[in-house]
This record gives structure tokens, sequence and C-alpha cells, in this order.
């Protein structure tokens, strides 16, 4: 077993032996931090949400002001409909890194799925504030501004993240979420973004991945969390 050998399958989206091997690992080196953290999203992306509370817990004990661990707890504090106590991680992580524009997506995402509106409005303007070329929450901010029927601002903002990355939207209907064999929408198909109305390629992403940190280990971290909800190695440009 080793570290690459358990990111890569994490990384196809074959969760289950990437929680094999994360266990493993973490039997033999349990102080390693970052095996946990994986095994914590692998844990959420099975929707084993319980035991992946525990392990971002068991992280936060140890490291209380890492604003990465706090968002990740957020997202499983959501995941089991706690969503207050969600609000409250994803602000104290906004405050621990008030000039990360990721800190207000994230969060803004999170207002968006909670139905508030006008606060993930709010959120994706910051984060576009602090970074102009983010062409992600251009895009979500357009999403949300069509929930509020503000058709002008959404395509404005459409249009902006399209020119940054020069993409041409193709009109294709996507749930955000999964659905279970009765047709009932449960998990989240992703925990940070969704696009309702457009789908973006793998190349979008990787051409934009870039706005969203400060640094090049985050958006490494970030590329890795997100390619394995999307599972966008299967997405193709048209």
């Amino acid at each position: 077993m080793s570290f690459e050998k358990g990111k890569n399958c994490y990384e196809k989206g074959e969760f289950e032996t990437a929680l094999h091997h994360f266990d493993v690992l973490i039997q033999k080196e349990e102080s390693q931090l970052l095996f946990r953290q994986y095994r914590g999203r692998i844990l959420m992306r099975l929707g084993r949400t319980e035991e992946a509370l525990q392990d971002f817990e068991y992280l936060l004990a140890v490291e209380p002001y890492n604003s990465e661990l706090i968002s990740d707890r957020a997202v499983v504090l959501h995941l089991l409909g706690k969503n207050q106590e969600a609000l409250e991680e994803f602000d104290r992580a906004a405050n621990l890194e008030p000039n990360n524009p990721y800190r207000y997506s994230s969060r803004a995402y999170f207002k968006d799925r909670i139905r508030d509106y006008e606060g993930a409005i709010e959120d994706y303007q910051k984060a576009i504030d602090l970074d102009p070329e983010d062409a992600i929450s251009l895009n979500n901010l357009g999403l949300v501004a069509e929930k509020l029927g503000r058709k002008e601002q959404a395509q404005s903002n459409f249009k902006k993240a399209d020119e940054l990355v020069g993409y041409t939207p193709k009109k294709i209907p996507a749930s955000p979420l999964k659905q279970d064999q009765n047709g009932k929408e449960n998990a989240l198909e992703n925990p940070i973004f969704y696009h309702a109305d457009k789908k973006i390629s793998l190349d979008f992403y990787l051409q934009t991945l870039r706005s969203i940190f400060f640094d090049a280990t985050s958006r490494k971290g970030f590329f890795t969390f997100l390619s394995s909800f999307f599972g966008l190695s299967k997405v193709k440009k048209s």
C-alpha cells in the first residue's frame, strides 16, 4: 500500500479501493494527517458522512485553524442536514482567510444550496472582487441570478466567464444532484460547484483552477477533490 496508489484510486473514482488503501496507511502511520484527510473525503464521497465527520473532527483537534479542513467539515455537516453548523464553519474558514476568494465561492455554493440566493450572490461577488478572473464564480453567479429571474445579469456573467476561458457554451440540461432508483434527488453530485444549465468540460476547469487559490499546493489538492466529484475525465469539449 502506498499513498500514491490510494490517491490515484481516489482521483479515478475508485473509492472503495482507495478507502482500503487509506485504512491500511492510517493503521501503519496514524500520525500522518494527510492520510486521514483523504479518507474523510472518500467516506464523504461514499455517503458515509458520519464516519467522514469523525475523521475531520479528529484532524481539526490537531489543526484547529486549518481552513481547508474546516471547509471540508462544513460540507459534511451540510450533507448531514446540519446547515447552521455548516454555515458557522464556512464563516470560520472565511474569517481565517479573508483574502482567499475560494472561501467565499465555497460558502456561496452552500448558500445557494440552502436557497439563500441573495447571500450566495454577495459571496460570489466577493470572490470575484478578489479575483476578477475567477471564471467559476462568474459562471455560478450567473446561475444564481437566473434563479432570481435576473436574466440580463445572468447572461452578462456567463459571457464574462466564457470569455475568460475561451469556452463556447452548449445548452445541455444537467441536474446538480444525483438520483436514486426511485428518481429522488439525494446526495450532492459535487459539494463545491455545480452547473445546472451548462456542462463545463475538464479543460474549462483546468484553465480556471489557477484563479481559485493563491498557491500551487492548494490548487493541486482542490483539483483532486473536484475531479473525483465530477468524474470530469470522461467529459469532452464539443
